[in-house]
């Protein structure tokens, strides 16, 4: 291809340049970032993490989430270029596949750490309700846009059923955190449809109700927030040890590949790395990067309460608020803010599924905040010529 003064022109019709012109440039370079940092890191949590688990290549891991990350960003890049069909589409089949396989777990599922939640795939492991939450969270926005044009679909009683079928799917693991996650996540759209407050209300009473009952079901639960609410006479040392790691890091860190903490920290390359992050470049780095998430989220939510369609206005909002959801909660637990849980920090975190889930996220919520004839208010500008074909 031959790039010309003229090959990026408003005025470009091809398919990229379509792309290119009607995508939010600054969503795009903030999550770009969050992906060239999480590779960034994993250089520096990648040699402890192997010497830890018994691999001889101390780059074992940041090898792979090279690999990882280049398909996220192809993820991303693809899905964002489509329709808001295209993603209706996408969002359906995606939720099917993973129903199915989250159906096949008990089964054919690897355990690990008291849960099956893993489907082993030639080496690489696969966890379906990472690709789960951004597929549920279109098909209920969907539903709900659907419901209220007052055709005769019953599009909440829909929505509530992907979404209890989700909930049950996720508790046989079990995973408690996903499950909170998408619960929020599902309230958030629930509120964005325009429902009757008595309904919020309604559904928050069940949700309450439901915490206390997975509180009594699940012992690892309840061992977790006794955990948390009564450290002394437990075991804290993961907690511990993050917390050190922060500390001894200071305002600029240790400096690049120092750090000395990130050994004794398990899990230091999945649900830690922001404590390697925080030791080896400091303070002010990590409140750049909780900086840079925020800003991923506000901007994201403020493009999305813009868009006309309110399919599309619920959707993009419920999409931005799954990836602030999950930042928030991996950096409250480094924090030692929350109990503990299992929960990777979006593009950062060592992990297969979490990359390329967050890749579909992310794209989802490019392509639906992309600028259209008739997507945005007058104020956002017109679109590019030849936007309307995408």
């Amino acid at each position: 291809m031959t790039f010309t003064p003229h090959a990026f022109a408003r005025t470009d019709r091809s398919r990229f340049g379509q792309w290119w012109w009607t995508t939010d440039h600054l969503l795009l370079g903030s999550t770009a970032i969050l992906i060239g940092l999480g590779v960034m890191l994993s250089f520096a949590a990648s040699p402890a993490a192997a010497a830890r688990i018994g691999y001889h290549d101390p780059f074992h891991f940041a090898v792979r989430q090279c690999v990882y990350a280049a398909g996220g960003a192809a993820i991303l890049l693809t899905i964002s270029t489509l329709s808001a069909q295209g993603i209706r589409r996408t969002a359906f089949v995606v939720y099917v596949l993973s129903i199915l396989v989250m159906m096949a777990l008990p089964l054919l599922g690897h355990a690990a750490k008291g849960a099956q939640r893993w489907l082993e795939i030639g080496g690489f492991s696969l966890q379906p309700s990472e690709f789960l939450k951004p597929a549920l969270m279109i098909l209920v926005s969907w539903m709900f846009s659907e419901g209220q044009k007052g055709q005769g679909v019953p599009g909440v009683s829909i929505a509530f059923g992907l979404y209890l079928l989700s909930v049950v799917l996720l508790l046989i693991q079990p995973d408690v955190g996903q499950t909170v996650l998408i619960t929020v996540a599902f309230g958030v759209a629930f509120f964005m449809a325009g429902v009757p407050i008595r309904w919020i209300l309604g559904l928050g009473a069940v949700a309450s109700t439901g915490m206390v009952i997975i509180y009594l079901t699940f012992q690892h639960v309840a061992a977790r927030f006794h955990k948390f609410l009564n450290p002394e006479g437990t075991d804290t040392h993961q907690v511990d040890k993050a917390a050190e790691a922060i500390r001894h890091g200071g305002f600029f860190g240790r400096g690049p590949g120092e750090g000395v903490m990130k050994r004794h920290v398990p899990d230091l390359h999945t649900d830690f790395i922001y404590s390697v992050a925080a030791e080896e470049y400091g303070l002010i780095f990590s409140l750049c990067l909780i900086g840079l998430f925020g800003f991923l989220v506000v901007r994201g939510l403020y493009k999305s309460m813009k868009l006309a369609d309110p399919f599309e206005q619920v959707a993009a909002a419920g999409l931005f608020v799954l990836v602030g959801e999950q930042a928030f909660i991996n950096v409250a637990v480094n924090l030692n803010l929350i109990p503990t849980k299992g929960m990777t920090l979006p593009f950062i975190s060592y992990g297969g599924s979490s990359m390329l889930a967050m890749g579909l996220t992310l794209g989802m919520a490019l392509a639906l905040t992309r600028r259209r004839p008739g997507a945005y208010a007058s104020s956002e500008g017109p679109a590019p010529a030849g936007a309307s074909l995408m």
